[in-house]
């Protein structure tokens, strides 16, 4: 199932070019999405047959008429993967992976959907794209095995990680707000199947930068959440992301950045200079 937020962060089913609104199906506070959304992952189990049973009488519109939201808009925390990729080590020169690494923070504050902004804070810094895909976690996780990591996970969505080259610690570097763009919604792990053999795309305009498949991966996803979770307890809600593949690069004012992801979908983000700067 792929579930996104809309509009006045209602929450939808996307099926195909349509999204049918199911908030009154699951009982959904736009007010409040973080929780909404936290309440309809612990809850899931049961409403995915009453959403199925009942989607062709939701209200419905074209994808093209509605503006996406980020679909985890407010998570307790996001859990970033440092040099998960051999050959992003070797262009970043690196001496260190994911293994010895750890792991860093990103701020929650840094997140925007699709067709949002990203505003670059310096003129005279270079400031990359990553591209990366990212799950989120649907129920309280404490030392949990690789083998069991699909029982935590509730989705996958794709995730660019904005980054300001320099000599600072990477969370400085990596949560300036607009910094974590995310969507185009959560595609459900019974949907998505193996989440560590999928293709990952980044274009800025018409270049293709970005082109790698997760089974690339050094900790792939079910590894880094036992890496991660071994350390801190991670909460329904909490955005873990796997780190970028090699063909990283500066993004500049006026460009258009796209992210895609084989089985979970696509989606573009603005490039512009912070008012003022």
């Amino acid at each position: 199932m792929k579930i996104a937020l809309f509009n006045d962060h209602q929450v939808g089913v996307v099926v195909g070019e349509k999204i049918y609104d199911v908030s009154d199906i699951v009982e959904w506070d736009h007010t409040d999405p973080q929780a909404s959304l936290v309440k309809f992952m612990e809850d899931y189990g049961h409403l995915k047959s009453k959403i199925e049973a009942n989607l062709d009488s939701c209200p419905s519109r074209p994808l093209e008429e509605v503006a996406l939201r980020a679909p985890v808009p407010n998570p307790g925390k996001i859990v970033a993967a440092p040099v998960n990729y051999l050959l992003h080590q070797e262009e970043m020169n690196a001496a260190l992976t994911v293994d010895r690494l750890g792991f860093f923070l990103k701020a929650p504050s840094s997140i925007i959907g699709p067709n949002e902004k990203v505003l670059l804070p310096f003129r005279d810094r270079r400031i990359d794209h990553e591209a990366e895909i990212a799950f989120v976690i649907g129920k309280k996780a404490k030392d949990v095995k690789a083998e069991d990591a699909p029982n935590y996970i509730f989705g996958y969505l794709a995730l660019m990680d904005i980054t300001v080259r320099g000599k600072e610690d990477r969370p400085w570097r990596k949560s300036f707000d607009t910094f974590t763009p995310i969507g185009p919604w959560i595609v459900t792990g019974d949907e998505i199947g193996n989440p560590n053999e999928v293709q990952l795309k980044l274009w800025v305009n018409d270049e293709l930068r970005q082109n790698a498949n997760t089974r690339d991966l050094i900790y792939d996803c079910y590894k880094f959440l036992e890496a991660a979770s071994s350390v801190m307890t991670l909460l329904p809600g909490d955005i873990v992301t796997t780190g970028t593949p090699e063909g990283v690069g500066p993004i500049t004012e006026g460009d258009t950045v796209r992210i895609q992801i084989e089985r979970i979908g696509e989606f573009s983000v603005q490039v512009e200079h912070k008012p003022g700067v």
